[in-house]
């Protein structure tokens, strides 16, 4: 069964977009990584959150993606530009599209 997760995070006023061209720019490699699914998304009625949806052949893949220097490098730019407001819930991925085995 596949690794699913499904989160948020808040940047600080006027630095989301920064952040999510952060989270989206390296995404050519995730399909190689073992990433099914690798969603983020702009908070509709609220210009600080950011959610991000992902889907993983498994939890270890997962993990080991964020290992990578240039992965490290990234969080490492990002995290001054959030609050420190993260919510993150884990699951099992059972069906739907981008989800299948």
């Amino acid at each position: 069964m596949a690794f699913g997760c499904i989160g948020t995070m808040t940047a600080r006023p006027g630095r989301r977009d920064e952040v999510i061209a952060l989270l989206t720019g390296g995404s050519e490699g995730l399909k190689a990584a073992g990433c099914r699914l690798y969603v983020v998304g702009a908070d509709a009625d609220d210009d600080t959150t950011i959610w991000v949806s992902e889907v993983w052949e498994s939890e270890e893949h997962h993990r080991a993606s964020l290992e990578p220097p240039e992965t490290r490098a990234a969080i490492a730019t990002a995290m001054p530009m959030l609050t420190g407001g993260f919510s993150g819930h884990r699951m099992a991925s059972v069906g739907g599209l981008g989800a299948e085995d």
